[in-house]
Formats: C-alpha cells, structure tokens, sequence
C-alpha cells in the first residue's frame, strides 16, 4: 500500500481546504488502496482584497521551499482568488515558479493552483457555459468571471456573496448554497461552480445541487483534488464529490 504526501499552500486564515480535501481523500480510501498525509505552509491573508492577495501570493515561493524540505509527492496552492488577482493566465507561471522552487531544493514536486485546477476541470467536463457561485465582494467577482472567461468560458450567471472576511467565508453555512443556486439561471449552462473559492465549504451541498439541477456541479476543492491526484497518476475517483470524481473523468495517466 502505497503512501502519498498532499502539501498545501494555505491563506493564514483559511479553514476550509484542510478540511475538504482530507475529507475526500479519505473517501478516496475506502474505495481504492492509496493512502495521503497532509502538510500545509501558510501565507498571512485576512482580509480578501487585492492588496492583502498579492502580498500574500509573495509568500508563495518561501511556502514551496518549507513543502519541499518535507519532500511533498504533489503542492497544492490553495487560494483560487490569489492567483486570478493576478492576471490572466497567471496560474501557469505560478505553477511553473513554484515547481522551480521545489526543485531548487532538491525536492521537485508538481504543483496544482486551485485556479488552473478549476479551468481545466471545466474543459475536462466539456462545459462552455457556466454558473458561478463566489464569496467575494463584486469587484473580485468581476475579475475571476473575467480570468475566467479569458479561459474561454462564458459566466452565463453568477452570484457574489459579498464577504470581505476570509474566516468569515469559512463560517458560510454550505445547506444555504443549494438555496441560491435554485435563484439562478441554470437551465441553459452545461455545468454549475458552486464554490470559486476554496474557503466556502461546499462538500456537502454539491450532491444536493447536482440531483436539483441535473448539472454537474464542480468546485475549487474538488477541481484540485481532481488535478492532484491526476498529478501523481492515480485515477480520479472520489465517492459523493460530484461528477468530475465520479469515475465518469478519468484524465491522462502522467
């Protein structure tokens, strides 16, 4: 039985992504052999505006050394709206400075960014037009639809919650998103994100939104779990985590 180490690049006040990720890789456990440890570095982060975000996203690179000295197999950089707060396009350099960093310490390993996570996910599904739920305040919102749309989806509808707090966004009930998804337009999308954000909590309620809406419904967290377990070449299956680890995907063996 083989044993993989998960490092996660965590916001300081993220309370989510060590929760949601574990939670389905445990799943993962008892349908499938493999088992995970989790290692996390943290960057300071409390409030979600692009200022705190790209201070935060500074740290990065220090946070894949720390990863690295605990010769992580994968290194997941949990923070979807960090990345897009960035520019277009920008989880592919990230991505690629952070491996670099790894590397430097002897330590390589592949990186995932929740933000080039959840793009591919939508093209692995093959959805063009999409729903979206985020937590941010509107103007954050705006530009993730935008890096998003850059990717070349279209945001037919969207909500934004408005929470500027990020413990806050940890502290949002997931029983309320089944609710909101229900006052969207979703009859005409080929998939909904029900969390653009790996703080909201959404593990629960995505069952629920998929059986209501008929859609597949993906997450930051899932879309991450997703590319990192495709990152170290294990079949992406996790029980009750919606379509995209159902079996249904099962990506490229690397």
């Amino acid at each position: 039985m083989k044993s993989y180490r998960i490092g996660q690049i965590v916001p300081s006040s993220n309370t989510t992504m060590e929760t949601e990720i574990p939670a389905m890789l445990r799943l993962r456990e008892q349908v499938r052999p493999e088992r995970f440890t989790f290692h996390s570095a943290r960057m300071r982060m409390k409030q979600v505006n692009k200022e705190e975000l790209a201070a935060m996203d500074a740290e990065s690179d220090r946070c894949a050394l720390e990863l690295s000295d605990a010769r992580v197999d994968v290194l997941g950089y949990a923070c979807l709206v960090a990345i897009m707060a960035m520019g277009r396009g920008y989880h592919r350099q990230s991505e690629t400075r952070l491996r670099s960093a790894t590397a430097s310490n002897q330590g390589e390993a592949p990186v995932v960014t929740s933000a080039g996570a959840l793009v591919d996910a939508l093209r692995v599904i093959g959805a063009r037009r999409i729903a979206l739920v985020a937590p941010y305040m509107v103007p954050l919102t705006k530009l993730v639809i935008d890096y998003i749309e850059h990717e070349g989806f279209e945001v037919a509808d969207w909500r934004a919650l408005e929470i500027p707090d990020n413990l806050e966004v940890g502290r949002h009930d997931p029983a309320r998103l089944p609710g909101i998804v229900a006052g969207m337009k979703t009859s005409d999308v080929d998939a909904i994100v029900l969390s653009a954000c790996v703080q909201m909590p959404s593990l629960p309620a995505i069952a629920r939104v998929e059986a209501a809406t008929g859609k597949p419904v993906i997450t930051a967290a899932v879309a991450t779990t997703y590319a990192m377990l495709g990152a170290l070449g294990l079949e992406p299956v996790v029980p009750g985590a919606g379509a995209l680890l159902s079996g249904a995907y099962p990506g490229e063996k690397r």
